[in-house]
């Protein structure tokens, strides 16, 4: 072969590669894969997540995540996350990688009693690539785990196993999307459903909606109703199958939308209604939804209620499961009982009490509605003749319990549902009949609804119905300290133990709803339900959420006792706005998540004195730093005190001012606490002294808190002192060469401070009350001198650094007249006050000129803000009775957030400014 056809041949060979791979790129790679299409058809559930680190916050916020770790199987997925961690040598590599990646969690039942669930994560770049390939290799290089490839299906499909215990994970890489299970004919599922491409998907009636598009939703939940029987028969005894079965037949399936809100977790989405001949949405379609008014008769022993909400209960009659044949009863009382069904309507509702032990069949009510109750009560007199029945009764307060006589009676008049009452015995509460198999379920009933202890006289139970759907055609709620007992004594064997290992998790929300609201125009063909789950815990923390008045866009937290400090914002990783700190009189220090709800509460022996900080602490956690005045304290993201806090200071300090070194995470932050008497004492967060320092007693007062600063390394002292004396001290209390150096005329706030590599080349610039601006080194040389604004003897004229100490304006108060101004002296504003005390002043400077100057006129209690132009936002004053305000901006929205202090209230009003 000559060499220029080898040369042909090889251009030809890399010709056809690059155009194939050009082909790969635009015509393979380019389209994208539906993650539904990868969702195997026999799925009951499927999650859909997307913003994890934020998912993980909420869970912790709403204190599940707690909960969620002590589960067993979580523990095991903890586990395998640790070792994770251990082959990948990094800590949180998952929930790194996870990231904001969309992933499905499908659950499916592979067994008569066994379920499993199936991940799909997919890979974004070349580097994700790596780390999953670099993480199985490292897997293999590992003696404990055996890792093999098979091809299935044409696709290679990955087996790790543990040698020692057998389980292990199976995964394959379609188009950049990994699949992966525990059980292994779940992924080979996904290859048999790939070679179907046309074939609809678990979501294809949901194609065009996307609940992870929306804000604070985080999740997705589809649920298939179909396959939804045949996974809780894992759980369940088999005798409840079939009323399973016929509660889950009033839809096919169902997306929505999960928000994790303080103390709810709340599911809002829509419904298709099952199209089956014998479904339940077959007999109440048409039928109008209705209010929970039974309300009123129900005890606060429910621990389930099924609640039907329809305008005729004749349709319940018309079912598969025929009723008992009412002619078996003789011909007089045939026309009885319909003339008895027709006479009821609205609602109707299975109701189960709580019990004492599992081992004891709970009390079971079908309760209904009649319209007329004279003409019922009379209608069931007539009954209880026609049939022979005893006229003897059992009198519970006003109320009277009757015998029926008559087998399966609730099943005649309601329908299958309603079975399994035996001869029932009767109440008669008002509009509502109560039927029981036992009298003595009825006895336990009447004597609540005797005593007043319902739901509507419940303020838990009646906040709760407050965050349900008005009108529902089918509620079911549950109570799940009341139902303890009875779903123990419902499950089977194998499932009881692990309900009992995980008590406190059932528990954490107690009140649970189920709700299915059907459309309006029910006749279209493609009208859904609207469905609703929420699972609430009674609030019962030191505030109550509720809107602003009309005039005030916001939301605001209603604490019992009246706040005392100002709102300190703590930035919150994945949060579009902060979290906020606040103590009350009652020296409790309360930590308020983004969503406005209180995480944790901490009791102090005294008040905050300073400002709150936030440090970044070695091992990359963070933590709370603030003081009191005779102790330092240090919490945790849940409130707790960290080891080795509180640190107390000398019974004879009064700490005034508290200073903390910028902290790299690495090595303790050094603290520098200011008394009463211009004491000043230094040591670190560990509460280690440094050697050489000694409490330093200064000769004059302080213009303002002393200020600690890291300079390569080393920590400088800067004390600013009322007589315009200025003195830096090194980290064992000796003055630095160049100091004290002396202004000229008093002092009456803080430096602003601009951090360079030396001593010399970091800059601090004060405004003494000549007006006259001054900046210098930590050489001890003045820079610079010039003149701001005019004085006089009573005018003061302090510094405000902005809220990131990135930039500063210039204020000037004399009497009640106070202006603001640039460095430079250029005018910003200039407003009269009704006092004349000093102003608490802020300046916020959030870049690309949105900046705001916030002034606090302590004694009217008013808070006024100015934009960067000087004009007053909003053209009014706030009410604002703490010192200083917050003041966050959402660039996204053009919005910003104002936190403020009203006496008990903590508002946060949306503000939009030009």
């Amino acid at each position: 072969m000559s060499q220029k056809l080898l040369v042909f041949l090889v251009g030809l060979l890399l010709v056809s590669a690059l155009g194939s791979y050009v082909y790969y790129r635009r015509a393979v790679a380019a389209v994208p894969v539906d993650p539904w299409s990868l969702v195997p058809d026999d799925a009951v559930l499927v999650m859909a997540t997307r913003d994890h680190p934020t998912l993980v916050r909420h869970l912790k916020e709403t204190q599940l995540w707690d909960n969620l770790t002590a589960v067993n199987y979580f523990q095991q997925v903890e586990d395998n996350l640790a070792l994770v961690d251990s082959v990948a040598g990094s800590r949180n590599v998952v929930l790194r990688f996870l990231g904001t990646k969309k992933v499905f969690t499908s659950v499916h039942v592979t067994g008569p009693a066994k379920f499993d669930v199936l991940f799909q994560v997919p890979i974004g770049t070349v580097r994700e690539y790596r780390q999953v390939r670099g993480l199985v290799d490292g897997l293999a290089r590992d003696a404990r785990y055996q890792v093999a490839t098979r091809d299935y299906r044409g696709e290679q499909l990955t087996d790790v196993r543990d040698r020692r215990t057998g389980s292990g994970m199976t995964f394959f890489n379609y188009r950049n999307h990994l699949v992966i299970s525990a059980n292994a004919e779940l992924v080979e599922g996904v290859v048999r459903r790939l070679e179907h491409p046309e074939a609809p998907t678990v979501a294809s009636e949901f194609q065009s909606t996307d609940y992870l598009r929306l804000k604070d939703v985080d999740a997705a939940l589809l649920i298939n109703y179909r396959r939804l029987p045949q996974f809780l028969g894992v759980f369940f005894r088999s005798e409840l199958g079939p009323d399973l079965a016929a509660l889950t037949s009033l839809s096919r399936n169902s997306l929505m939308e999960m928000k994790l809100i303080g103390n709810r977790v709340l599911f809002n989405g829509f419904a298709n209604p099952e199209t089956a001949r014998d479904a339940l949405h077959q007999q109440l379609r048409g039928q109008s939804a209705q209010r929970l008014r039974m309300a009123e008769v129900l005890s606060l022993r429910t621990a389930l209620l099924v609640h039907l909400g329809l305008d005729k209960t004749t349709v319940l009659r018309e079912s598969r499961q025929a009723a008992p044949a009412a002619d078996t009863l003789g011909a007089t009382s045939v026309p009885l009982i319909d003339s008895l069904a027709v006479s009821l309507s609205q609602e109707a509702a299975l109701c189960y009490l709580s019990s004492v032990s599992a081992r004891q069949k709970p009390a079971k009510l079908a309760l209904v509605y009649c319209e007329t109750p004279a003409r019922v009560a009379a209608l069931l007199g007539q009954l209880r003749r026609a049939v022979g029945a005893s006229p003897s009764f059992e009198r519970v307060g006003p109320y009277q319990i009757h015998q029926t006589g008559v087998p399966e009676l609730p099943a005649r008049l309601l329908g299958p549902l309603f079975s399994n009452f035996g001869t029932a015995s009767v109440a008669q509460v008002g509009n509502y009949l109560a039927f029981a198999e036992d009298p003595a379920a009825l006895r336990l009933w009447l004597t609540d609804v005797t005593a007043g202890e319902v739901w509507t006289r419940s303020p838990t139970q009646v906040a709760f119905l407050q965050d349900t759907q008005p009108l529902a055609r089918l509620s079911v709620f549950m109570d799940t300290r009341n139902c303890w007992n009875v779903l123990l004594r419902a499950l089977v064997e194998d499932r009881r133990a692990g309900l009992l290992r995980n008590e406190t998790l059932f528990k954490r929300f107690p009140q649970i709803a189920f709700q299915f609201v059907p459309a309006a125009n029910e006749s279209e063909p493609d009208a859904q339900y609207f469905t609703q789950f929420v699972f609430r815990h009674p609030a019962s923390g030191p505030a109550v959420a509720r809107p602003q008045t009309q005039t005030e866009t916001g939301t605001l937290l209603a604490f019992k006792t009246p706040l005392s400090s100002a709102p300190t914002l703590v930035p919150v990783s994945g949060a579009r706005t902060p979290g906020v700190l606040v103590q009350d009189q009652g020296q409790v220090l309360h930590y308020i998540t983004p969503d406005n709800v209180v995480a944790w509460s901490d009791s102090l022996a005294g008040a905050v004195v300073g400002r709150i900080k936030r440090l970044s602490l070695p091992g990359g956690n963070t933590g709370t730093l603030f003081a009191t005045p005779n102790r330092l304290h240090l919490l945790g993201d849940q409130g707790q005190e960290l080891a080795g806090f509180p640190l107390n200071v000398p019974d004879t300090v009064q700490v005034t001012a508290l200073a903390v070194s910028p902290s790299d995470g690495r090595s303790a932050p050094r603290l520098l606490v200011s008394g009463r008497s211009s004491n000043l004492f230094l040591f670190d967060t560990n509460g280690n002294t440094y050697a050489g320092w000694q409490p330093k007693q200064l000769d004059f007062g302080l213009a303002a808190p002393p200020q600690l600063l890291v300079v390569g390394g080393r920590a400088v002292i800067v004390a600013l002192l009322e007589n315009g004396y200025i003195y830096a001290f090194d980290q064992q209390g000796g003055v630095y060469p160049g100091f004290p150096i002396s202004v000229g005329a008093r002092l009456h706030s803080g430096a602003f401070v601009e951090i360079g590599p030396t001593l010399r080349r970091t800059r601090l610039t004060v405004v003494s009350q000549h007006g006259e601006r001054v900046s210098f080194n930590l050489s001890g040389d003045v820079v610079s001198r010039s003149r701001v604004a005019t004085w006089s003897r009573n005018s003061v004229f302090r510094v405000v650094p902005d809220q990131q100490g990135k930039s500063y304006t210039v204020l000037r108060e004399q009497g009640g007249l106070t202006d603001c101004f640039e460095p430079s002296g250029q005018a910003i504003l200039s407003k009269t006050f009704v006092t004349s005390a000093l102003k608490s002043a802020q300046y916020f400077n959030f870049g690309n000129g949105h900046r705001v100057f916030a002034l606090t006129e302590t004694g009217p209690h008013k808070v006024y803000l100015f934009d960067a132009k000087g004009r007053l936002v909003a053209n009014q004053s706030f009410d604002n009775s703490a010192p200083e305000v917050g003041l966050e901006f959402d660039a996204a929205a053009n919005t910003y957030q104002l936190y403020r202090v009203v006496g008990n209230e903590l508002r946060r009003t949306a503000l939009k400014l030009n």
